[in-house]
């Protein structure tokens, strides 16, 4: 895995700032985007897309790790969750296990906001216990 140097961590921030903006929240105005860093130093971003039947609303975390997958690579080294609230926003609890599923339990996921204010947790932190591909059996 590549170092994660600051410039590499801006750009990241950036392009969660980015996908953000193509968010598609009409129902809750609650804009969300995510920026991940590949195990190849590939930066990929999704955006929160909502649907009027809402249990069919899809994250921002989720559709990153998806395009991430969709383009042959699964494995991570950091995400950014972006947001325009003064409240620093975690992901859910779907998202998660989502992220659990790709990223090592150690791996950073930050929340950053218009302020430019951060918050860091691991993945063990967000989710602990995990339930990852780690705990199926062997068949």
């Amino acid at each position: 895995m590549n170092e994660i140097t600051t410039e590499l961590l801006d750009e990241v921030i950036a392009a969660a700032k980015a996908a953000y903006q193509l968010a598609y929240a009409p129902y809750s105005n609650f804009h969300v985007g995510a920026a991940a860093l590949t195990a190849n130093g590939n930066i990929v971003k999704g955006c929160n897309v909502e649907n009027a039947s809402y249990g069919l609303t899809v994250c921002a975390e989720r559709n990153c790790i998806s395009q991430a997958v969709i383009n042959g690579e699964q494995q991570f080294q950091l995400i950014v969750i972006y947001t325009e609230q003064d409240k620093l926003t975690p992901p859910c609890g779907a998202c998660r296990q989502v992220i659990a599923e790709f990223f090592e339990q150690s791996a950073p996921v930050l929340a950053v906001n218009h302020k430019n204010e951060r918050k860091t947790w691991t993945v063990q932190e967000l989710l602990p216990d995990a339930f990852t591909p780690k705990d199926l059996l062997d068949l």
